[in-house]
């Protein structure tokens, strides 16, 4: 079949591999669409959290089952599914008190285990979604992102009316500003410098869109809420849009850290004592699949805006990696073993 399997930094190569084969409890998908995450990205420029090489990448993606193997009992040839890629160790602390997304352990399909950017992927049945003949491939792509920024949703304090900042408005960042639209946030800020981002922004829910190199975004915010937001969702992993979170919410508000820091930060903590201000971070996601699916299928999320190409598995340097590069106009690509 035909695969990407990645070698290390910018050595990358489509080729021909071994089809995989079903084994006890696992099935046999016909990828779909595989999404390019910012890890796969990250990767792509240098190798840091993927053990070995070669390794098919891809930890969002979707298709059909075309082969289950013994002992599957949830699922028949011709279902249409998403995988959930995240392995838990069962047997860490959080494990034990069955907080899986915090696994001292944790591994995924795409970084630890071959993924998506293949023609089919054998995946255990555990990890397994079903998704409904009403919901395209396309939109199944966005699953998994989709789980992230809904987890970080779910596990802040906001409530119904509360007013929210979104620091970076890649596709986790707007995915979060449409969740946040959907659990009913009365005003949404999204603070982002390319422009491109800021009009995806507003098409995702954004009420007001900043560019913190024109002005003071934590400034403009206190200005415009009468003290600063309930809660501030830090989706860009630096320092500067870090403390611009932490100034920009209200006494007793809330950061929420979703993106993942690859550099420290340095910050005073007394400006979070002054005001009783928290700090929380979201890891992944935790049962919150199926929830996801049901509001896509619905239509209470609207993820369409977020996909900006569609291309074939031939063309993932190209127009893939080196593309997201070079062109800030690109947000989610989605690509597709099929075309």
């Amino acid at each position: 079949m035909k695969a990407m399997q990645y070698y290390g930094a910018r050595n990358v190569k489509v080729e021909e591999v071994a089809e995989p084969f079903v084994q006890q409890g696992t099935v046999k998908i016909k990828v779909k669409y595989a999404g390019i995450c910012g890890t796969d990205l990250h990767e792509y420029h240098a190798q840091r959290i993927v053990p070995t090489v070669p390794m098919i990448m891809s930890h969002e993606f979707t298709g059909e089952i075309v082969e289950i193997g013994d002992g599957v009992t949830k699922f028949e040839v011709g279902d249409r599914v998403v995988v959930s890629p995240i392995i838990s160790c069962m047997e860490c602390p959080s494990c034990r008190d069955g907080i899986f997304n915090t696994c001292d352990n944790l591994k995924a399909y795409g970084i630890h285990y071959n993924g998506g950017f293949a023609e089919y992927a054998v995946i255990p049945e555990a990890n397994v979604i079903p998704i409904p003949d009403s919901l395209s491939y396309e939109l199944a792509a966005i699953v998994e992102p989709a789980s992230v920024a809904m987890q970080a949703v779910h596990t802040s304090t906001l409530k119904i009316g509360d007013k929210v900042a979104v620091f970076g408005a890649g596709p986790i960042g707007l995915l979060i500003t449409q969740c946040a639209k959907a659990a009913g946030a009365s005003q949404i800020f999204v603070v982002e410098i390319e422009e491109a981002r800021q009009k995806l922004a507003f098409e995702m829910g954004a009420d007001i869109v900043i560019n913190p190199l024109e002005e003071d975004a934590a400034q403009k915010i206190l200005e415009l809420t009468d003290g600063g937001v309930n809660i501030a969702y830090e989706a860009a992993g630096v320092e500067a849009t870090f403390n611009a979170a932490l100034d920009s919410i209200r006494h007793n508000g809330e950061v929420m850290i979703v993106s993942v820091f690859t550099k420290p930060v340095t910050y005073n903590p007394v400006i979070q004592e002054k005001g009783q201000k928290k700090i929380h971070t979201s890891r992944g996601y935790f049962k919150i699949f199926p929830r996801v699916i049901a509001l896509l299928q619905k239509g209470s999320l609207q993820v369409e805006p977020i996909i900006t190409s569609k291309i074939a598995l031939d063309d993932i340097v190209e127009l893939g990696f080196e593309k997201l590069d070079a062109r800030k106009d690109e947000c989610k690509i989605l690509v597709s073993p099929e075309v």
